[in-house]
């Protein structure tokens, strides 16, 4: 077979060329049929546009906002702290034997939660041996104080002897005296004088050996005194044995445990009972620095001041009155404060409550002097710091404030206010300077309201207890 040409001739690339040209004048006239299409339509539009009649447009009105507002009182704030503590006893003991022996009665109230009176017998320890013990003692000392008696009539009768052989010494050395005279006479013989000096001698001696023998007794009798009293006081020591066998209350107190037994053993130090006494309770609790520097650095000390404890025990909670006793020993880093203590006044209050009761204290803050109460919706915050916005002739105007506490739900503040202007109340979210305003007038209300004008009987915003 004859193979196909497939390479185009120069006859047929003439006939194909004004083909091409006849398309791309067919591709030129669309464009321009579109541009004509599109710019006669924005034409049409614009005219419509022109021919439109002005609808009438409102005159812009400035927005006023119906605030309510609170009057400006300077006057002497002291906010009320609100803290939790722990109720803890004032005076725990842990009561001791000092005593060894075997348990012979305890109280028959001996048991943990019981209350005992002062003075009360708890427990007793066989006192056999303490008595025998006592008596040893009472028969020692006895014969000790015989001892000295005995010594001291020595000493007397050696003190006396003593007077008499100087006695005789005097009247010997007078008659040798006597003699020698006579001798120079010649009246006497020289060995009378010898004699008479022997006596003299002799006398000497004697006063001498007299004078020793005081002496010994004198060191005897002081002997026989210190053994006295030695012996006194083991008669001392065996009686407080004797009486230690009791054990007693100390004060009236309520029994926290006991470890006792009739016909137990007891050793000498062993804990027998551990109580703490009832008409001392306390609530310990911690301020935070700040809170306990500004209470300090206040005119009234912190020490006396009166104090609220509410016990949330049931459906109804319980007040009992208190008053603040004194701070403790170290700062406590642990817990970020000042440790202090209240006292719990009122019987009734002691005889309800028990250590270890988890309360709340309601104790008077710092007292800030010619400051201003307001509700904390009044009071705006940013990075100048806190502002409060006076009502002045129909429009808002700003005023810094410094914060210096919270008081149920209010804070108290010092700034740029002026006693019975009127402050916004109200949280607005475009609030600023030069915001036109109109007050909703209502009656105004009492002082513990702050003087609020508006819907009595407005909520908090914060919750109570925050102090400063």
């Amino acid at each position: 077979m004859k193979p196909l040409d497939l390479e185009p001739t120069e006859q047929t690339e003439t006939k194909r060329k004004p083909l091409r040209v006849l398309g791309a004048l067919r591709g030129v006239v669309q464009v321009v049929l579109a541009v004509v299409i599109l710019f006669g339509a924005y034409t049409a539009m614009q005219k419509m546009i022109a021919g439109k009649p002005e609808v009438p447009q409102r005159p812009a009105r400035e927005r006023v906002y119906t605030i309510k507002t609170v009057g400006v009182e300077i006057t002497d704030h002291q906010p009320m702290l609100r803290v939790y503590g722990q109720v803890v006893a004032g005076r725990l003991v842990d009561l001791r034997v000092l005593v060894s022996g075997q348990v012979v009665s305890i109280h028959p109230r001996l048991k943990a939660g019981a209350t005992i009176a002062q003075g009360e017998t708890l427990i007793k320890i066989d006192p056999f041996s303490y008595r025998g013990a006592v008596t040893e003692a009472k028969a020692s000392l006895a014969e000790a104080h015989a001892k000295l008696s005995e010594s001291e009539a020595r000493k007397a009768m050696e003190t006396d002897a003593l007077a008499r052989a100087q006695e005789q010494l005097e009247l010997a050395k007078r008659d040798l005296k006597r003699a020698e005279d006579l001798s120079k006479r010649g009246s006497i013989a020289e060995r009378n004088i010898d004699d008479r000096r022997l006596i003299v001698s002799q006398r000497g001696h004697a006063v001498e050996q007299r004078r020793n023998n005081l002496k010994i007794e004198k060191a005897r009798t002081e002997q026989l005194r210190t053994q006295v009293d030695r012996q006194g006081w083991r008669l001392e020591q065996a009686q407080r044995h004797l009486a230690d066998t009791v054990l007693k209350s100390p004060f009236a107190g309520v029994v926290v445990a006991e470890n006792v037994e009739n016909g137990r053993l007891l050793n000498a130090n062993d804990l027998a009972v551990r109580m703490y006494d009832k008409d001392l309770l306390e609530v310990r609790f911690t301020l935070s620095d700040q809170q306990y520097g500004r209470m300090v650095a206040d005119t009234d000390p912190v020490a006396g001041r009166e104090a609220k404890v509410i016990w949330h025990v049931g459906d109804v909670p319980v007040e009992f009155a208190a008053h603040i006793d004194r701070a403790g020993a170290e700062i406590t880093a642990a817990r970020g404060g000042v440790e202090l203590y209240a006292r719990i006044d009122g019987d009734e209050a002691l005889s309800k409550l028990r250590p270890g009761a988890f309360v709340e204290l309601q104790v008077p803050g710092s007292k800030f002097r010619k400051s201003i109460r307001l509700p904390e919706t009044a009071v705006y915050s940013s990075d100048k710091g806190s502002f409060v916005y006076a009502v002045v002739k129909g429009r808002l105007e700003g005023r810094p404030v410094t914060i210096k506490s919270y008081m149920d739900g209010d804070v108290i503040v010092r700034g740029e206010l002026a006693e019975a202007e009127r402050v916004l109340a109200t949280r607005i979210a475009e609030v600023g300077t030069g915001l036109k305003v109109r007050e909703e007038r209502v009656e105004k209300k009492s002082q513990t309201g702050l003087g609020i004008t508006g819907t009595s009987g407005a909520k908090k915003s914060v919750k109570n207890g925050r102090g400063s």
